[in-house]
């Protein structure tokens, strides 16, 4: 009652237009998230290539195909985290005053989303590997847009 009374008001009150320079007016941004993923696509890439079913004996083939789609249903996940936290990266924090630093800004993060794509599809290591390689692009430019230049670390 009480709660349908306070609605009742709000909706009749003026309400203000706000404006943010992004979805989430934070200002908190790191590719850091964008390469843990992207190692964990690479991760799981290496490990289904060298992973291999034992025998015909239904119980180890079982096992293998239990193994083999967790890790393909990790590598996907991760490749769409990767792909999310770059879009962020790109449409919100870099503006169009970066592009004079910048020039390849829009065709880096574009391959980089198709790579993405390619890692989820396929299980590719040289597709893996190119994803790092982008996402470490995109880190060195990501820092030194800010006026700083950290290193690239990874965790594995």
């Amino acid at each position: 009652m009480l709660h349908s009374a306070i609605s009742s008001i709000l909706n009749h009150l003026p309400s203000k237009s706000v404006y943010a320079h992004c979805d989430g007016p934070c200002g908190v941004y790191d590719p850091a998230s964008s390469r843990v993923s992207a190692e964990a696509v690479l991760s799981m890439t290496k490990k289904l290539l060298a992973l291999a079913p034992e025998g015909n004996d239904p119980t180890a083939l079982a096992a293998y195909n239990n193994t083999f789609s967790r890790f393909v249903a990790i590598k996907e996940e991760q490749a769409q985290e990767t792909k999310k936290e770059l879009l962020i990266l790109w449409t919100d924090y870099f503006k169009p005053e970066h592009l004079a630093a910048y020039p390849d800004l829009h065709d880096t993060f574009w391959k980089a989303a198709k790579l993405c794509s390619a890692c989820k599809v396929n299980i590719d290591l040289a597709k893996a590997q190119e994803l790092i390689a982008s996402v470490e692009k995109i880190h060195h430019m990501f820092w030194k847009s800010k006026g700083r230049s950290d290193s690239w670390v990874t965790a594995s």
